[in-house]
């Protein structure tokens, strides 16, 4: 009978703890892996986005245990409003959006982008154009970039402060945007200095005219975390983007063990430019606050 009872005993002393990590591996198993979302702006190519960043979401994959969705936005608009609602765990972004989520979403910037402080903004004319200064443009079609651009929207709009406008038009490529001027549907667009070398050798037939370069350089693009994302998983996110390959960090263009840009006088701009844009959409388009004076 001792004998019996001494048997049970064991077989329970034994068999219980097996039971318990039986179902704390089934468990762990069976354990959803944590989503992270990376959001980058496309202009509209899906497919290449996808792509590009293959590599790097194979890599964020495997260093982080984690699954990695990647989530392209067609435009500044739509990555603003991604932004906004802070749905993005990790974020590409060219520098506009970057102050934009610095200042108005709680993102931080870990890694600066390619091309620092190497970028200004311009407004371009057809070189057979007459005006001469940017007051020319008062009452004249002019296009820019999409809000959240900092080359094709914040800085053009700090500048142009005091005009009204016939009308705005607002291109989703810098390519878009010298293609209005060169047909003539406005008189001047916005873009970058790089964009313009870029594609002006597109419009044979066409000679384009800097009209008014912003002083200031554009700091560059940064990679930004989520204010959702905690700290050990920050740092975890920040040691993988630094181990990733060569080849990776080109392709998306990232700089690895380098401070991000400083954004102050960005935001400044980006704050200064909310008010004066508020009725930038209707015709004529003046940019000033309601309650100001036009300049004459």
């Amino acid at each position: 009978m001792i004998l019996k009872m001494h048997s049970r005993r064991f077989f329970w002393v034994f068999l219980v703890p097996i039971l318990w990590l039986l179902v704390a591996c089934n468990g762990t198993e069976n354990k959803p892996l944590k989503k992270l979302v990376i959001g980058v702006v496309s202009y509209g190519e899906g497919s290449r986005s996808l792509e590009q960043y293959a590599d790097l979401k194979e890599h964020l994959g495997a260093e982080l245990k984690s699954l990695i969705e990647l989530e392209p936005a067609l435009n500044e608009i739509q990555a603003i409003d991604q932004i906004e609602r802070q749905n993005w765990d990790l974020v590409f972004a060219p520098p506009g959006l970057a102050a934009i989520a610095i200042s108005q979403a709680q993102y931080v910037p870990v890694l600066p982008r390619e091309g620092g402080d190497q970028e200004q903004s311009v407004i371009v004319v057809r070189e057979d154009d007459p005006s001469t200064a940017i007051k020319d443009l008062g009452n004249q079609v002019v296009a820019l970039g999409q809000k959240g651009s900092a080359a094709g929207y914040y800085f053009p709009v700090f500048n142009l402060y005091g005009l009204t406008l016939a009308e705005i038009k607002f291109g989703a490529t810098p390519k878009e945007v010298l293609k209005w001027v060169d047909g003539g549907e406005v008189v001047a667009g916005a873009l970058s200095l790089a964009e313009l070398e870029r594609f002006r050798s597109e419009f044979k037939g066409t000679q384009f005219r800097i009209l008014y370069r912003d002083s200031h350089l554009v700091p560059s693009g940064s990679v930004l975390i989520g204010p959702d994302v905690d700290d050990a998983l920050k740092e975890q996110l920040l040691e993988a983007l630094e181990s990733a390959s060569p080849r990776t960090k080109r392709s998306i263009g990232y700089i690895s063990n380098a401070q991000p840009p400083d954004y102050e006088y960005l935001i400044k701009v980006v704050k200064r430019v909310q008010p004066i844009a508020q009725r930038i959409r209707e015709k004529p388009a003046p940019l000033y606050e309601a309650a100001e004076v036009p300049a004459p």
